[in-house]
């Protein structure tokens, strides 16, 4: 029996390898999503704010149209206006219109929310590698590898 099955208290075994590995990933994923989200909550934002904001911090001075910051997003949301709304409001962004396109607004980490990334910076670093510890170096590599093949076959 599986470790996997232990978890899920399944008597039967998986219907095929892939069925294993498929729900392996998606009860690891949840794992980890839950810690990062129990880890950034204190800061009072969400892990999709903390990414908005990274995106938004690593944008520079020319600001990031809003559809390229949904783009750039590691879990994709449809509610990226939304986002940003509670983002702004929280004064961690700043939006404006582009003076180019009146119909596309520019977006900003605003000083709040770069001293917030910046206080975040180390404590996150050390929680991923807490995240990874079960891994040796080589396994992270080939974790990145698999993970990179498996994103590349449903583009």
């Amino acid at each position: 029996m599986s470790r996997l099955q232990r978890e899920l208290k399944q008597r039967k075994p998986f219907q095929s390898v892939a069925q294993e590995a498929l729900l392996g990933l998606m009860r690891t994923t949840d794992l980890i999503r839950r810690q990062a989200t129990a880890f950034v909550e204190p800061h009072d934002i969400t892990l999709q704010q903390y990414n908005v904001l990274r995106i938004l911090r690593g944008g520079g001075t020319d600001g990031v149209p809003t559809l390229e910051v949904a783009e750039r997003m590691v879990e994709q949301t449809p509610g990226i206006t939304r986002l940003l709304d509670r983002l702004e409001a929280k004064g961690l962004v700043k939006r404006e219109r582009c003076p180019k396109d009146r119909r596309q607004h520019l977006c900003w980490i605003a000083p709040s929310g770069a001293a917030l990334l910046n206080k975040l910076d180390g404590p996150m670093a050390q929680f991923g590698e807490h995240l990874m510890k079960g891994l040796k170096h080589e396994d992270r590599t080939t974790l990145i590898r698999l993970l990179d093949a498996l994103r590349a076959a449903h583009e």
